[in-house]
């Protein structure tokens, strides 16, 4: 269990706050938005009403005491670039913040920011590469060339095992798990599972050899 920080009840802040809450980590929502704090604060472990580019407001939430500092302000670059800086200067151990671009990212880090994401732009990036391969359902990102990701089993595959296939020098490629059609997970199956219809692999390997098994299916 961690002690979170989320500052910027947004679309992606809120989504943020409530999955950490899920995960069982502590959490205190901040946010000016009176009403929206007022509606949504039995959703959190704290919930409070700030105006966090007030160094006196950043002090009376305690920062020093989170595991991680969340700073998702998207629509006021400044106001995030402040408390970002902030909230390091107040002894922040981890602040993460949210960028629009490559520019906000570099003053971001260069102000403080331990990490940044770019919620839109991978959300795109995701989207994009979904709609351009065939039969890719998710993914994962792992560097610019490898990642996981739920595809279609190839249709050539089905009443073979993972042995016979030897998917692994085959294809470069590991099965990590199989997804069946109801959305139960078999995790890391053996050598002599059997594929059936309708089945989705979890797989490890390169974008280069996702779209060939996917061109398969």
């Amino acid at each position: 269990m961690k002690s979170i920080l989320v500052i910027g009840m947004g679309r992606f802040g809120y989504r943020l706050a409530k999955t950490m809450m899920e995960l069982k980590n502590d959490v205190m929502a901040v946010d000016t938005n009176r009403e929206f704090i007022e509606d949504h604060a039995d959703e959190f472990t704290d919930a409070r009403i700030a105006d966090c580019t007030r160094e006196s407001a950043l002090k009376e939430l305690g920062v020093e005491d989170f595991d991680i500092c969340y700073v998702c302000i998207g629509s006021d670059f400044q106001a995030s670039l402040q408390i970002t800086s902030m909230l390091k200067d107040l002894g922040a151990k981890r602040v993460v913040s949210k960028a629009g671009n490559d520019f906000h990212a570099k003053f971001l880090l260069r102000n403080g920011a331990d990490e940044i994401v770019y919620p839109e732009m991978e959300m795109a990036e995701k989207l994009a590469f979904r709609h351009n391969t065939h039969n890719v359902f998710d993914f994962i990102e792992l560097t610019d060339e490898y990642g996981v990701f739920e595809i279609s089993a190839p249709e050539s595959w089905k009443g073979k095992t993972i042995r016979q296939l030897d998917v692994r020098n085959k294809y470069g490629a590991n099965i990590l798990a199989i997804k069946y059609e109801n959305g139960t997970l078999n995790p890391l199956p053996s050598p002599d599972y059997v594929f059936e219809d309708k089945s989705h692999i979890v797989v490890a390997c390169t974008n280069a050899t996702v779209r060939k098994l996917a061109g398969k299916a």
